[in-house]
């Protein structure tokens, strides 16, 4: 039985974390390796706390993750968030084929039902 496949909201949130560019180049820098927050500041043309928003906004949807050491916070990839999103995902195409195969069974080659 095919059903409404509804994201839960740690998946809604990672999906919404990543649907911004700025936090997606973000998310490209990190994936080069970790960063303090003033290192990830200094590729942005935009406002130290602006990207401590966008840093914040990654942490909380399990993207990033960060670590103090001293007065540095050094920011890094959290899988968490990615599997979240990665996984609903997966799971949207399945159901999205499952649908199309259905139509693709009931309908002739004229393309009637």
């Amino acid at each position: 039985m095919l059903r409404d496949f509804q994201p839960n909201p740690r998946t809604e949130a990672a999906l919404d974390a990543l649907g911004n560019s700025v936090r997606r180049d973000i998310v490209r820098l990190l994936a080069k390796g970790p960063m303090a927050a003033g290192e990830v500041a200094s590729h942005f043309p935009i406002s130290r706390p602006a990207v401590s928003k966008h840093l914040r906004t990654l942490e909380a949807a399990a993207i990033i993750a960060h670590e103090t050491r001293g007065n540095r916070n050094i920011y890094r990839l959290d899988q968490t968030g990615f599997a979240q999103a990665s996984g609903w995902l997966d799971a949207f195409w399945s159901e999205a084929f499952q649908r199309m195969a259905m139509v693709a069974e009931n309908t002739d080659e004229r393309g009637l039902g």
